[in-house]
């Protein structure tokens, strides 16, 4: 793992705690590290600086906030929670805005940086494994071109064919690489496979797909 490419940030209002893990991580040679010690600089930093791993704390300023957090992540990120806590309800919670895992304090450092290194592994693997009938289908992320929901389904159109699967679009958009954007409500697209793009369509594989207002992006 090369620890000063992945960009972690951690989200903790306890400034000793917070800077207790920026400092271990900095030892470890995490060097693109940064932190948030209230959830208005922590939005502002999933804009800007584009985490990969966000070490965030569940009781961030108020009961459950950092769980309320954790939705309104930049997509790539991965979470993993740290808390104080470890009753049902707050776990489940937890487990429904689906975290890599979760840290309970006092934070420990072999913890720490074993949670990171899966969650590591996570982001650089180069394809997704989907359930297709009887069968796993093992999917190269380069081979999807454009995803497209509809209810609780989802098609995902590769090089080889399209494959549905019953999914979430948000959930499923979690698990692809930053290469992957959102261009509509419903609708998924693999930026490497662009052929052409206008103010309010893009064209992959010679078909047209819709640009919405609201997912604006630039190539």
């Amino acid at each position: 793992m090369n620890n000063s490419n992945c960009k972690i940030l951690i989200v903790e209002d306890e400034i000793l705690i917070a800077n207790f893990i920026l400092k271990m991580l900095q030892n470890e040679g995490f060097t693109t590290t940064e932190v948030a010690y209230n959830s208005i600089t922590a939005l502002e930093k999933f804009a800007t600086f584009l985490p990969e791993i966000i070490l965030l704390d569940i009781n961030l300023e108020t009961k459950n906030s950092g769980i309320e957090l954790a939705k309104k992540k930049n997509k790539q990120a991965k979470i993993i929670y740290l808390t104080a806590q470890n009753d049902t309800e707050t776990i489940q919670k937890a487990i429904e805005t689906n975290p890599e895992t979760y840290l309970t304090k006092p934070i420990k450092k072999t913890d720490v940086l074993a949670a990171i290194q899966l969650a590591s592994i996570k982001n650089t693997t180069k394809h997704i494994t989907i359930r297709n009938g009887y069968t796993n289908e093992i999917i190269s992320f380069d081979a999807i071109l454009y995803i497209i929901a509809e209810k609780n389904y989802i098609d995902i159109y590769t090089l080889n064919g399209k494959f549905t699967i019953r999914k979430s679009l948000s959930h499923f958009l979690e698990e692809l690489p930053a290469n992957f954007i959102q261009i509509h409500r419903s609708i998924v697209i693999n930026k490497k496979h662009i052929q052409k793009k206008s103010a309010s369509k893009v064209f992959i594989n010679n078909v047209e797909l819709t640009i919405s207002r609201n997912f604006t992006f630039t190539l």
